[in-house]
């Protein structure tokens, strides 16, 4: 099934968990309230966000998208809301924020989970009320956009935390749609490669794509792709770019451009040993000392740290930790690394 986007943008998949989450992504597209996706990097956030706006009433007007991870936190209240000339240093000109641009449309917030909680607050009252103040300003301004937000991590337990208003997640929680993996589509991962394929192939002036041999696509079936849908574009546009004759089918995998035996090496860790989580605090600190908060703080760098070394195979991490296969499974649920 493949599914095409406004510019050049394209959904493909045949996996049942695909088609599950096309079929989600449909039905969500109709109404028009927010939605949050959710699901780890690379795995087609935005693409989701897109088709959700594009196959919503709103289609025809504005569809903006922001990172808010790429903004400090005084600058992204100004960037979403806007602000008055002279309301804080350097703002010589009074600034149109995102939402006044959404206006009628959609306003597109990926990495949503890290705006801070004052910001969290103004999107409180907008999704409440549609209505928000720019910095520096008494007016109140009225907003007609639906919010689309994205993350990677767990917005529940970021909301136990304090990390995430609960009030919040609750008003974009209508429909929440969580994306699956590239190890839970591998029907699929052929087919992404071969678009991938196809599309360098057509950049390198070639006549045709001559496709894979047996033993690389066996080897992209096999490997767990971490980086997920990114990961396997990056893989495929090496490996065809390297290739030398567009006649014989691809042959030479790298996954991983940074493997030599001249990489440099962290000087924290030895060969066969298990990677040293940041320090527990110390009974002189100043807070009291939460011990379940420090053994989890330890559990989750140690899984981190494993997972990192293991170039993110599972197995190899759960016998790097000499846990089974299934025991890491659970630690890594657990700790919202999955």
């Amino acid at each position: 099934m493949r599914l095409n986007l406004p510019q050049d943008q394209t959904l493909i998949g045949e996996s049942p968990a695909f088609l599950e989450i096309i079929d989600q992504c449909s039905r969500a597209a109709k109404h028009d309230r927010p939605v949050l996706v959710i699901g780890e990097r690379g795995t087609g956030k935005e693409l989701i966000a897109a088709r959700l706006h594009f196959l919503s009433p709103r289609w025809e007007k504005s569809f903006i998208q922001v990172n808010c991870a790429a903004l400090p936190e005084n600058l992204l209240e100004s960037e979403l809301f806007g602000h008055e000339a002279g309301s804080f240093t350097g703002a010589s000109v009074r600034r149109i924020g995102r939402f006044e641009e959404a206006h009628g449309g959609t306003l597109f917030l990926d990495e949503i989970a890290t705006t801070s909680l004052s910001a969290q607050e103004k999107l409180l009252r907008v999704t409440e009320y549609g209505s928000f103040q720019r910095i520096g300003s008494n007016k109140t301004i009225h907003a007609d956009v639906r919010i689309i937000g994205a993350t990677n991590i767990d917005l529940p337990s970021a909301a136990e935390r304090g990390e995430f208003r609960h009030d919040l997640l609750d008003r974009l929680a209508l429909d929440v749609i969580t994306l699956p993996p590239l190890r839970y589509r591998r029907d699929d991962i052929l087919l992404l490669a071969y678009q991938f394929g196809q599309r360098v192939a057509q950049e390198r002036k070639w006549q045709s794509f001559p496709g894979f041999s047996g033993d690389m696509a066996h080897s992209l079936m096999q490997h767990d792709w971490p980086g997920n849908i990114r990961e396997l574009k990056n893989v495929i546009e090496r490996a065809v770019y390297h290739a030398e004759d567009e006649h014989e089918p691809i042959s030479v995998l790298e996954i991983d451009p940074f493997d030599s035996p001249f990489r440099p090496r962290p000087k924290i860790q030895k060969t066969g040993e298990a990677p040293v989580p940041s320090p527990a605090p110390s009974q002189q600190d100043s807070k009291p000392l939460d011990y379940s908060q420090a053994v989890a703080t330890l559990e989750q760098a140690l899984l981190k740290n494993a997972l990192e070394s293991n170039k993110y195979n599972q197995r190899d991490t759960a016998r790097f930790l000499n846990l089974t296969y299934h025991q890491l499974r659970h630690q890594l649920k657990k700790h919202g690394l999955l």
